[in-house]
């Protein structure tokens, strides 16, 4: 099995059996690009103000944050403050935090979707030594205040059209946040309304102005420090308050260049990124600061997702992180569009898709496999989309369709990557490697500043031991968290003896890369006895194409599984219109018919892909809305709330067991 597996990991111990009521763990494997160690962090980067320090003294010229310029109500070009111009402002906003009183280790909050004021007070708390607490910005009131009150918060930078939301969190916020900055202008009616909560409520330029004539030292960072305290939207319970020290973003850097450099696609001072995944999130947070570290540019969108092509447009950034979720409705999009170009176009697209996806099959980069290809039919299908000068695609914080990725890394033009990572491992943790198509459906090899072992699960019958070892993923490295704040008991539970165990379920693949094919706690037992791991079935149902997402749902009481499911509109219409059923897409969504359709699709990749009998799905309900946050039904990076889900559509469930079971009992 060793020699399988060292292709881009090597062994470094070994496995044991398990014993005394411990499962046994498979052997602990590092990147090959670790082979003579784990990356240092760079001389004199100790902290996160390091990283942004050493990089206005090396790049004070160069641009660092730029937000479109709105020209009679029009957006204009991207206007820029360069390094230097954003550090003068970051050590005013830091003497303006201690003219009021905010010392070192307090508790700064930071409300708002991204901005240039966002990192500015990011930097402003690194400077000074206070913990920075990113308050989602699609959390609601509740868990913002259940954050504030929980972190001990003093003080909170806030978007403007976020204020009246921050005080819904009063008066029992008010216990510890004393002080609110907006980000941009106050009304005289929020100034009265901080009044009645005991508040002091500053414009930003106004708040400036505080720390003037004032002059503070900055403290000494370390690397022990922490830098911030990142509070997960968890599936079940209260947030979890993640503290993530100065040396876990260091050493990620590290590792990042480390990996960059090893695959040949190392940042420069000449890159470019677009910011619109959530800074209050670990995967965004670390890629910006990785950007910031190499002195290149950050442009920020306007934060409306129907503007952002938009803004790719005109910002044509170089990198570009995504979600699933928005690489789902790229794809979806890309697919309408070639449906109703007529039989020619369609002809042509899949011709050339399939000449250059058979030589990128044989070893080809995506560069070679076709350059005419690329030329005459793709680099106008998504790379223009992006802005033109996109040459790598990231993915992270959940899992990216088979068919979506190599649908991607076909038609994209540049390389298209799968990260794994956690809030509590500092993000990246894996990450699949440029024009390694064997990585299709993996998250990639370890990224080189951590370990890797599986631990066996037995209950649900995974092997970290068998000939395709198969376990929960566990990791140990600087990278990791260094516990939940005030909850030492959570932190007991994942971190055991140095290593994190995630709780999703891994397979090392023969080139060394990891797939994730469950999760540990998403296990629930059928009435028959039988144990049903329902991520691993949602990831295979996924792949059916008429349907965006389903939800698969059973309990102890009942013998089978039954299912909830967006079903893709465009496939729902296209065989209605086939097959003579009318009405709108809400209306087929109630339909009979289209429910038999969806359930015939999902049913026929279950036996495809050999599902167990009792694993087939054998009703299902049909959502024209799309699970969301809105509705508290997914966490803010897009995982599903079982909970909320099942609270949500109890009467649904109730119904489809009613009807499902009377059905199965007139046929005996």
């Amino acid at each position: 099995m060793t020699q399988q597996l060292e292709k881009f990991i090597f062994q470094v111990e070994e496995g044991r059996e398990g014993s005394d009521g411990r499962p046994s763990v498979g052997p602990v494997y590092r990147s090959v690009f670790a082979k003579d160690g784990f990356p240092e962090p760079i001389e004199g980067m100790d902290s996160c103000w390091d990283v942004f320090r050493m990089s206005v003294e090396k790049y004070p010229n160069n641009p660092m944050l730029g937000r479109r310029e709105i020209v009679d109500g029009k957006p204009g070009k991207y206007v820029w403050q360069t390094y230097q111009e954003v550090y003068d402002i970051v050590i005013k906003l830091g003497n303006s935090l201690r003219s009021c009183g905010v010392e070192e280790q307090a508790k700064c909050g930071i409300y708002g979707a991204n901005s240039p004021e966002w990192i500015i007070s990011m930097e402003a708390c690194n400077a000074h030594g206070l913990y920075c607490v990113p308050l989602y910005d699609t959390l609601g009131a509740g868990a913002v205040e259940f954050i504030i009150t929980h972190s001990e918060v003093s003080i909170v930078f806030v978007e403007e059209n976020k204020i009246s939301e921050l005080f819904k969190t009063c008066p029992k916020a008010t216990e510890y946040m004393k002080t609110v900055v907006s980000f941009g202008g106050v009304t005289r009616e929020q100034k009265e309304a901080a009044e009645t909560f005991g508040l002091v409520i500053y414009a930003w330029d106004e708040f400036l102005k505080l720390g003037e004539e004032k002059q503070f030292d900055l403290p000494i960072k370390k690397k022990s420090d922490i830098c911030t305290i990142m509070y997960t939207s968890g599936t079940t319970g209260d947030p979890k308050g993640v503290m993530i020290s100065n040396e876990s973003i260091v050493t990620l850097i590290a590792g990042v260049i480390r990996l960059l450099k090893s695959a040949n696609e190392a940042l420069t001072v000449k890159d470019v990124y677009l910011s619109y995944l959530p800074l209050a999130h670990i995967f965004d947070r670390v890629i910006e600061e990785c950007f910031i570290q190499h002195g290149a540019a950050i442009g920020f969108w306007r934060g409306d997702v129907k503007l952002l092509i938009e803004d790719l447009g005109e910002l044509k950034p170089t990198i570009f992180c995504a979600v699933p979720r928005v690489l789902d409705r790229v794809y979806s999009g890309l697919q309408q569009k070639l449906a109703a170009g007529g039989f020619f176009k369609k002809f042509m697209f899949d011709s050339a898709f399939s000449f250059k996806y058979g030589h990128m099959k044989k070893g080809q980069s995506h560069v070679e496999a076709s350059p005419l290809c690329d030329k005459l039919v793709f680099s106008k299908v998504v790379k223009q989309g992006l802005g033109g000068n996109v040459r790598i695609i990231l993915s992270g914080a959940a899992p990216l369709a088979s068919h979506v990725e190599s649908f991607l890394r076909v038609v994209a033009c540049c390389h298209v990557l799968q990260g794994y990572g956690l809030t509590e491992s500092c993000a990246g943790t894996f990450v699949s490697l440029p024009d390694r198509l064997d990585m299709l459906g993996t998250v990639g090899p370890p990224v080189p500043n951590v370990d890797i072992r599986l631990e066996s699960v037995p209950e649900m019958e995974y092997d970290a031991l068998a000939s395709t070892p198969r376990g929960e993923i566990c990791i140990r490295g600087k990278t990791l968290f260094s516990g939940y704040y005030k909850r030492e008991d959570l932190t007991k539970e994942v971190l055991i003896d140095g290593w994190l165990h995630t709780g999703d379920v891994g397979e090392w693949q023969p080139n060394g890369s990891m797939k994730i094919i469950d999760r540990k706690k998403n296990i629930f037992k059928l009435s028959q006895g039988e144990y049903v791991a329902v991520e691993n079935l949602e990831n295979i149902y996924g792949e059916v194409q008429a349907v965006d997402s389903v939800w698969v749902y059973g309990n102890s009481f009942e013998s089978f599984l039954i299912a909830v499911a967006n079903p893709n509109q465009h496939i729902l219409e296209k065989w209605a219109a086939e097959n003579g059923v009318s009405g709108d897409y809400n209306a087929l969504c109630q339909n009979a018919k289209a429910k038999e359709f969806i359930l015939g699709e999902l049913v026929k990749m279950g036996k495809e892909k050999k599902m167990k009998g009792f694993e087939i799905i054998k009703a299902v309900h049909l959502d024209p809305v799309p699970f969301d946050m809105e509705r508290d039904l997914l966490t803010p990076t897009y995982k599903k709330k079982r909970p909320q889900l099942l609270k949500h559509y109890q009467s649904v469930i109730d119904e489809m067991y009613k009807t499902t079971n009377e059905s199965l009992a007139s046929r005996k």
